[in-house]
């Protein structure tokens, strides 16, 4: 079909573009048995039909391709050739429909026992790791110890103690699924005896008790980047619980949580902190040691000063995780009023408050306040 005579993906199905994975599922399935070569043989119009609704169903339980195809339609899935049909469509077809009146195992598309032993990947793990703030900022290496389960060694994850621990089956001969004859139709179903694997455990290994898999404690080393924020989370691929039949391992996720600081806050990639400094600092203007994650670092403080004014030092801030630059430090200055004075202070702040002019007018406001009052 080209690319302007194909119809729209929600008109095949008949669902609405809202329309959540189990509704898509619905509506393939109901497709699917309609159109089904094997209910439909030397129908080509069927076929296509059924080609069609399983394009629809491929492209639209893909988050991905469906954003691309609400957005552009065929014509932006044509490109990247997003449009093809997904070939687990077919492959899993048993799947929609195995549980729906036996007609996976009807169809004969793979049945029961066969899809119960098919490769299967692993959970993913979670694991939570807290670092304190100056190892987000720097980065580490982290030894961890993750439970999960592992292979059994004894048995080789196969859960028998010796090669002859299974045993074929004798009701489904090994097959894993038994069949009936029901009128003209030949159905195949599940074994109920051995679950559709085929075998039955003779001699379960001693160790893992015929699972194949032990519960162990797994270390391993995660590298944690500097800048890494409170709330992050890293993937580290293949250290999740171990898949079954064969199937890959899942993942596991490392979840960061960073303790505070005592001095610093954190904003994205800029760290804030206040400075104390006194009357005569301000208004004379000073020179003053501050912490910085590099050390201590004298900066200059201007006269004339007031709180809640900031400094900026560019750079010293929190690494950015691209490795391209670092935020910066912003200095918060907060002028404090001492709350006792000697005698000397004090006569020094009589004869000061004579000299200075009296300025106890109300603050302008700002154009920010006056256009909130316009408003208001």
């Amino acid at each position: 079909m080209s690319t302007v005579s194909k119809r729209d993906y929600y008109e095949i199905l008949g669902v609405s573009k809202s329309a959540d994975e189990p509704s898509l599922k619905s509506a393939y399935r109901k497709l699917a048995l309609k159109y089904h070569p094997d209910r439909n043989p030397n129908n080509p119009e069927a076929e296509e039909r059924f080609k069609e609704a399983a394009e629809a169903y491929s492209v639209l339980t893909d988050t991905d391709k469906r954003r691309i195809y609400d957005t552009y339609g065929h014509q932006g899935l044509s490109g990247a050739g997003a449009s093809n049909v997904n070939p687990d469509i077919f492959a899993d077809f048993t799947d929609i429909f195995g549980d729906f009146f036996g007609f996976g195992d009807l169809f004969g598309g793979g049945g029961g026992g066969r899809r119960r032993n098919r490769a299967q990947r692993g959970e993913d793990l979670r694991y939570d790791l807290e670092i304190s703030f100056e190892d987000s900022i720097q980065g580490l290496e982290a030894e961890i110890q993750v439970p999960r389960s592992e292979t059994c060694a004894t048995c080789k994850g196969t859960g028998a103690e010796g090669a002859d621990g299974w045993t074929d089956c004798s009701v489904c001969r090994g097959r894993g699924e038994v069949y009936y004859q029901q009128g003209f139709l030949s159905i195949r179903r599940t074994c109920s005896q051995c679950g559709g694997r085929g075998k039955l455990l003779r001699r379960p290994c001693k160790t893992c008790r015929g699972a194949g898999q032990i519960e162990a404690t797994h270390k391993l080393k995660v590298r944690i980047p500097p800048g890494v924020d409170n709330g992050m989370k890293m993937r580290v691929t293949g250290e999740g619980q171990p898949g079954a039949h064969g199937g890959p391992a899942g993942d596991l996720f490392v979840f960061i949580a960073v303790q505070p600081h005592a001095f610093f806050e954190r904003q994205e990639f800029d760290l804030h902190c206040s400075l104390p400094i006194n009357i005569a600092q301000a208004a004379l203007g000073c020179q003053v040691a501050i912490s910085t994650l590099e050390g201590e670092e004298t900066i200059k403080i201007p006269e004339g000063v007031q709180s809640r004014d900031t400094l900026r030092l560019r750079g010293r801030g929190v690494p950015m995780l691209n490795g391209h630059g670092r935020g910066d430090l912003i200095v918060h200055i907060e002028v404090r009023t001492p709350h006792k004075l000697t005698r000397d202070q004090r006569r020094l702040l009589e004869q000061l408050r004579e000299l200075l002019p009296e300025d106890n007018q109300p603050a302008e406001k700002s154009l920010f306040d006056k256009i909130r009052d316009y408003l208001m």
